[in-house]
């Protein structure tokens, strides 16, 4: 009898243990697709970007991070030098992501000012595109109004061109004219470095002097700045930026 328990209680834990298999197996394939899908929307529709310059400002403020639309204007496939073809192509006045020309590991945002075929001219500060003033009151920024001088390494900032955009290129110049490095000074961005349109900003971390370095030789520099960011969370946060929409 006590052996014929044994053996019954032996066929019952089966069962269990074959469903705590299968709830482990469905949970791993769970999260395995959610990840897929995870890294497919990241790669192919949305991407977020962090603000490290003041070159847009004061559309764009350091600190913010972006959520730029990654499909509208194509995305390449992974490991493959395939581009799926985007519904459209940036447009003047768009505010595009893209791939650094002089150093593709770095991604810059800029304001377009012209595409392929257009002329652009800068006299004395004021922007010209195919001969007709580029109006850009709402967004534009300057931090003095002298202008430089012709033989100075700056010249370029206040007096360009003219320039006619190449072909599958796009003229990208920073809001914050006087203290943005774009197209003036290193040329278009080609068409192939075009990442994504910035939609709106989904967080945003003001700056704080006061906060303490990280040294990475020294664990308790990191134990120190989180301390300090969590005690000063709320003020440090530009809660009123949360969503805002970039334009």
């Amino acid at each position: 009898m006590g052996a014929g328990k044994t053996k019954t209680r032996k066929r019952k834990s089966q069962p269990a243990a074959a469903g705590a298999t299968d709830d482990v197996l469905s949970y791993v394939k769970s999260l395995a697709i959610a990840l897929l899908m995870a890294l497919l929307l990241k790669h192919f529709v949305i991407e977020a970007y962090r603000i490290p310059t003041g070159s847009m400002e004061d559309t764009i403020l350091v600190g913010d991070f972006l959520l730029a639309n990654k499909f509208i204007y194509g995305v390449k496939i992974p490991f493959t030098d395939i581009r799926i073809p985007g519904i459209d192509k940036p447009e003047q006045g768009d505010i595009v992501i893209f791939k650094f020309p002089l150093d593709p590991s770095l991604n810059y945002v800029k304001r377009c000012i012209a595409g392929p075929g257009q002329i652009v001219e800068v006299r004395d500060k004021q922007v010209y595109v195919d001969g007709e003033l580029y109006m850009d009151d709402d967004f534009t920024k300057y931090l003095n109004y002298t202008i430089t001088d012709k033989s100075s390494p700056q010249a370029l900032r206040d007096n360009f061109g003219p320039f006619k955009v190449p072909d599958k290129q796009y003229f990208m110049m920073g809001d914050n004219r006087d203290n943005s490095y774009d197209s003036r000074f290193w040329g278009c961005v080609p068409e192939e470095n075009v990442l994504g349109e910035a939609l709106f900003i989904h967080w945003s971390w003001d700056s704080d002097t006061h906060a303490p370095n990280i040294n990475w030789s020294n664990p308790l520099t990191l134990i120190r700045n989180v301390g300090y960011n969590f005690m000063h969370f709320y003020e440090r946060v530009r809660w009123d930026r949360l969503g805002q929409a970039v334009r």
